[in-house]
């Protein structure tokens, strides 16, 4: 196998699939997918590191079948992290001008000011220091503030951190399948980029990634991210209540919820009936699509809640003009963008990854949303990852400090 230049390659560990897509570089800026591979993920329980040899004997599969395809060889990958460890919040910093005008590093010492406020516990590190607002001499809602006249400059950043040990299993697991780590991104921050248009970030939306183990949230508004979260709830939670309501294994009760799940009773048409084979030598029962939907709505019904609740928990019910977005893979359950229409009163699609050439038709589907995510991510800071050396391995030697990050724009 070869190795090339500008490779990129995403690692998306969920709790029920690990995928892994490498892209190259185009002269023009533009990405191409050459390579996916994809493998059952096992060794994970919602979005965390449970079991490092399984994972990394999962990630070794996934990343392999990538290899073959593309004809390349991974050494480094980018990859994501979510989990109810994750937390964020919100915090300002201010700094007197030196040259009364801004310049980057005025902008760098304001945003270190505002990171330095937020608290942090020892067992906890920084993941991302997102701006959300500048100040220039009190004057609000300055997106660029590079080259402005002016004395003081404040800024607003969103502060997400997460759990040391967390991150240290996701990285030992990479490790021990033989790659190093580029960088760790937050999941619903991966799955935003792939699949949000600037006029939805503009007008205020929520990007809902629902993932096997966890659903993930973003929320947008004046083109800055404003609130994020994992919440500890997924497509696992349907697959085991049809296990349960159906009397079944979770590997038939997975198929059935694939195959036949409807999210809504009220969008069931028809009478299809379902066979679905018991546990044991028992003998194979027989269920309508109803039925099924009767086990899988009270369970969408409490996803799309919890959401609903972390908006308004949040301070930004009424405030989506654009709406809700959903992505990852239960969000292909028949009817979930209509069940979420109605439990949140947002309009809203499915998303799509886009802004990929190359084996689109394979990775434009909603659970290769974080996949893509993490490597657009990782076009639009590639001069740093050319400078750190994507094949090198060196970049998250920083991981134990955590804090000297590249502070980032969203």
């Amino acid at each position: 196998m070869s190795k090339r230049e500008h490779i990129f390659v995403g690692l998306d560990i969920g709790t029920t699939k690990i995928c892994a897509i490498v892209s190259e570089l185009t002269d023009t800026g533009w990405l191409n997918v050459i390579g996916v591979g994809s493998s059952p993920s096992r060794g994970l329980r919602k979005g965390v590191v449970v079991d490092i040899e399984s994972t990394a004997e999962s990630i070794k599969k996934a990343v392999e079948e990538a290899e073959l395809m593309a004809a390349v060889q991974i050494n480094s990958v980018y990859t994501g992290i979510a989990g109810s460890h994750i937390s964020a919040e919100n915090c300002r910093g201010v700094v007197a001008l030196k040259h009364a005008e801004v310049t980057r590093e005025d902008i760098h010492r304001a945003i270190e000011s505002a990171r330095t406020m937020a608290v942090i516990p020892h067992e906890r590190r920084i993941l991302h220091v997102l701006p959300r607002e500048f100040m220039v001499d009190g004057q609000e809602g300055v997106r660029e503030p590079l080259g402005l006249s002016g004395n003081r400059l404040e800024v607003n950043v969103h502060v997400i951190t997460g759990a040391v040990t967390s991150a240290q299993n996701i990285i030992k697991s990479i490790n021990r399948a033989g790659l190093d780590v580029v960088d760790i991104i937050l999941q619903p921050l991966a799955s935003s980029e792939a699949v949000l248009s600037h006029e939805e970030r503009e007008l205020g939306v929520v990007m809902i990634d629902l993932g096997g183990g966890t659903t993930d949230l973003a929320i947008f508004l004046d083109s800055s991210i404003r609130h994020s979260a994992v919440l500890p709830i997924g497509g696992q939670n349907l697959t085991r209540d049809l296990a349960i309501g159906l009397l079944t294994s979770q590997t038939e009760a997975e198929k059935v919820k694939t195959q036949h799940g409807v999210a809504r009773t009220e969008l069931v048409t028809g009478h299809h009936v379902v066979e679905v084979p018991s546990v044991g030598d028992r003998p194979a029962r027989t269920f309508s699509r109803r039925d099924i939907a009767e086990i899988l709505e009270p369970r969408v019904e409490e996803m799309f809640d919890l959401v609903r609740r972390e908006i308004a928990r949040a301070g930004y019910e009424g405030m989506l003009g654009a709406g809700a977005v959903i992505t990852g893979g239960t969000s292909l359950l028949e009817g979930m963008p209509d069940a979420a229409e109605r439990m949140l009163n947002l309009p809203t699609r499915r998303g799509m990854p886009s802004e990929i050439g190359g084996l689109r038709d394979v990775v434009g589907h909603p659970s290769y949303a974080t996949g893509v995510g993490l490597l657009l991510r990782a076009r639009r800071h590639a001069d740093d990852l050319e400078a750190a050396g994507l094949h090198s391995g060196g970049p998250w030697a920083k991981m134990m400090g955590w804090t000297k990050r590249v502070f980032e724009v969203f």
